[in-house]
C-alpha cells in the first residue's frame, strides 16, 4: 500500500500509564490505524517478556517488534492472520536480531563505584541474570546469581538500579566511569540502562526500515524518556515525523520535531490521529 506509515511507540509514559494501565484512546487509534494498513509497532526499552503482552492488548501482530533499547529486534515467524489465529504474540515471535558486548569492564567500573545497587544483565538468548529482584523487573525464567556470573558471557543489556542515587548522580558517575565504550540510556530516578556501543532504537529502527525495504519518509516515532532520543534522530533525518510526550524532560522535547499532550491525557492517541489518519491510505 502506498501512503502506509510506519509507527513505532514506546510503551512506557507513551502508551502506557504508571498504573500499566492504557493511555486514553490509544487502544482505539492504534486499531483504527492497524485498520487503515499502516504498521504499528512497539519499540521499548523492555526486553521481550516484559512486551509482548502489549502486542495482545493492543491487538497488532507487527513484523517487527524492538526491544531492550535497540539490542534485540524480534520478527513476526508467519503472517499476521496465521499469529492471531494460532494465539498470543509471545508464541508467534522468533529473535531476528541480537546485539550484545562483553560487560566485565562496565560492570566493574559501576560496582566499584555503586557496591550496593542491584544489577541484571540480559543475555543473547534472553535469559536475565540478576544479583537481587526488584518489582519493575521482569525476571520471567530469570535467574538469582553473584555479581561475579554476571560478567561471565556476552550480554545485549545491563541494567543498574541504586535506589540511594538520583538521575544527577548517575550523569556524573557515567561521565565518571567513562562509559563511551557502550550506549547508556538513564531512566526514572535511580535507573541506568546500558547497551552495545552504538545501539539504541533508532538502528534497530533503521534495519527494520531496510527490511521492509520501505523508501519513503512516513514514520512516525513517539516516545518519552532519554532512551527514545536516537529514534527521534533517525526519523527526523528521514524526513519523518518524531511526537515526544507532553510530560517528557525538556531535553527530550527539545530533541522532538514536535509534543502532544501528557500521557494522562492522551497524548498519543492525539498524534496518532493528527499524523497518521489524516491521510487515507491508497491500495
Amino acid at each position: 500500500m502506498t501512503n502506509a506509515w510506519l509507527v513505532a511507540l514506546d510503551i512506557d509514559g507513551t502508551i502506557l500509564l504508571q498504573d500499566e494501565t492504557m493511555s486514553p484512546g490509544v487502544v482505539d487509534a492504534v486499531g483504527r490505524a492497524r485498520d487503515a494498513g499502516h504498521e504499528v509497532m512497539l519499540a521499548t526499552g523492555r526486553s521481550w517478556m516484559g512486551t509482548h503482552r502489549f502486542l495482545d492488548q493492543l491487538e497488532i501482530r507487527p513484523e517487527f517488534v524492538v526491544c531492550s533499547n535497540g539490542a534485540v529486534t524480534m520478527r513476526r515467524s508467519g503472517s499476521a492472520a496465521e499469529d492471531a489465529a494460532d494465539g498470543p504474540a509471545v508464541d508467534a515471535y522468533e529473535r531476528w536480531n541480537v546485539e550484545t558486548f562483553d560487560p566485565a569492564a562496565v560492570l566493574s567500573l559501576l560496582h566499584d563505584r555503586l557496591p550496593d545497587a542491584r544489577y541484571m544483565v540480559e543475555l543473547g538468548s534472553g535469559q536475565r541474570l540478576y544479583t537481587a529482584e526488584l518489582d519493575d523487573w521482569t525476571l520471567d525464567g530469570g535467574r538469582k546469581v553473584g555479581f561475579a556470573e554476571l560478567s561471565a558471557q556476552e550480554v545485549s543489556r545491563v541494567v543498574v538500579v541504586s535506589p540511594g542515587h538520583d538521575e544527577d548522580d548517575f550523569h556524573r558517575l557515567v561521565q565518571d566511569a567513562g562509559l563511551n565504550e557502550v550506549s547508556y540510556a538513564i531512566g526514572w530516578t535511580a535507573w541506568l540502562d546500558i547497551a552495545p556501543r552504538g545501539v539504541d532504537k533508532g538502528t534497530a529502527l533503521a534495519r527494520v526500515r531496510e527490511s521492509r525495504g520501505q523508501v519513503d519518509d512516513r514514520v512516525m516515532v513517539a516516545g518519552d524518556g532519554r532512551n527514545d532520543l536516537g529514534m527521534f534522530a533517525w526519523a527526523r533525518a528521514l524526513g519523518g515525523r518524531a511526537v515526544a510526550m507532553g510530560q517528557a524532560p525538556d531535553e527530550v522535547r527539545a530533541a522532538a520535531g514536535e509534543v502532544t499532550d501528557d500521557v494522562e491525557d492522551g497524548g498519543l492517541a492525539t498524534a496518532i490521529e493528527r499524523i497518521v489518519l489524516s491521510v487515507p491510505v491508497v491500495p
